[in-house]
């Protein structure tokens, strides 16, 4: 009886692991040509101002409850 491991084909692991290394490689050339694509923080993110929670708590209107 044969299991799984036998029946792989030595040509597709092969083919398999060329296409990982190719795929590595394309990664990286992008990474070269482009660097880091994503901000680490978008212009819409709001920006530490110092105020903390405590400022929010006092300055929050009556209808809000609290």
């Amino acid at each position: 009886m044969t299991g799984p491991a036998d029946d792989a084909d030595p040509a597709t692991s092969a083919t398999s692991a060329t296409s990982a290394a190719e795929e590595a490689a394309r990664r990286r050339r992008l990474a070269e040509v482009f660097g880091d694509v994503l901000p680490e923080d978008s212009s819409d993110e709001p920006r530490p101002t110092g105020r903390d929670d405590r400022w929010y708590e006092e300055n929050r209107p009556p209808h809000h409850g609290g």
